[in-house]
């Protein structure tokens, strides 16, 4: 594994790896001191809004090579954080992931996730780790709404089924480091009658909402505007739930959610 590139912008840093079998993956540094990995090469959730998967699953990436991500970076960078939150869907290359966790956790960083949730055998596992976050994709409150946008994430009725029992057994303390993932798009998942299911569900489970902006990659989705968003925030919070916006790392055109890409070609080559 090798690193063929480096990419700033004013606010993140994207790196660009290429493996063994010449297939090339994305890493990005934000906020000065985290790191992005990925654990997939590809992603098989398919979500359409979504550059990572544009590709389909392509292989997982073995332990060394999730590793290296950060092995490869550790002597250049400040790195105090690790977030699974790059290509792919950690809890599909679980005991790989798995083996990653406790070997960051080793070496004093703080570990956290980013997931759809699928499967949910696995989520039940991570649930019980000693994590700094777990935001969970939802995007929907509908079963069909929720399959159009993640078509490979499982049922909606089984990951809510899945949160309601192992959340149940969880301390509060634990609880607030879980959050539902929810990307706002406009015309299809932003109506009032979409966001009040939102806030009823992220309160009968007493989680979060990471409430996310969309940034164009694929497809005719749209952003929301900086109005309707403020006002689906408003309304979240009225019903007294922790909601995390999206940062500016998030929505960076360098290395924000959703633009990660599989065999990138080298930029400005």
């Amino acid at each position: 594994m090798k690193l063929l590139q480096e990419l700033s912008s004013e606010l993140n840093k994207l790196f660009l790896f290429e493996l063994s079998d010449q297939r090339r993956v994305e890493v990005v540094f934000y906020r000065g001191d985290t790191l992005c990995i990925s654990t997939q090469v590809g992603c098989a959730i398919g979500c359409p809004f979504c550059l990572s998967g544009s590709l389909g699953l392509l292989r997982n990436l073995t332990l060394e090579e999730i590793l290296d991500q950060y092995r490869l970076l550790k002597d250049k960078l400040c790195i105090k954080r690790v977030a699974m939150a790059g290509i792919g869907e950690p809890l599909m290359n679980w005991e790989r992931v798995k083996e990653a966790f406790w070997y960051f956790k080793s070496m004093g960083l703080k570990v956290s996730f980013y997931t759809t949730g699928h499967p949910t055998k696995n989520l039940t596992e991570l649930l019980k780790l000693p994590h700094n976050g777990i935001s969970i994709s939802l995007h929907a409150t509908e079963e069909s709404k929720r399959k159009r946008l993640l078509p490979h994430a499982g049922t909606l009725e089984e990951l809510i089924k899945t949160l309601k029992e192992e959340l149940y057994y969880l301390p509060q303390r634990k609880k607030k480091r879980i959050s539902l993932a929810y990307l706002l798009l406009k015309g299809i998942n932003d109506s009032p009658e979409d966001l009040t299911k939102l806030a009823r569900l992220a309160k009968e489970l007493e989680v979060g909402i990471t409430l996310l902006r969309y940034n164009s990659t694929v497809g005719d989705y749209q952003d929301v505007g900086d109005f309707e968003y403020e006002k689906a925030f408003l309304l979240l919070r009225s019903y007294g739930i922790r909601v995390t916006l999206s940062t500016r790392f998030r929505r960076d055109k360098l290395g924000g959610c959703g633009t990660l890409l599989v065999n990138r070609k080298l930029i400005g080559c």
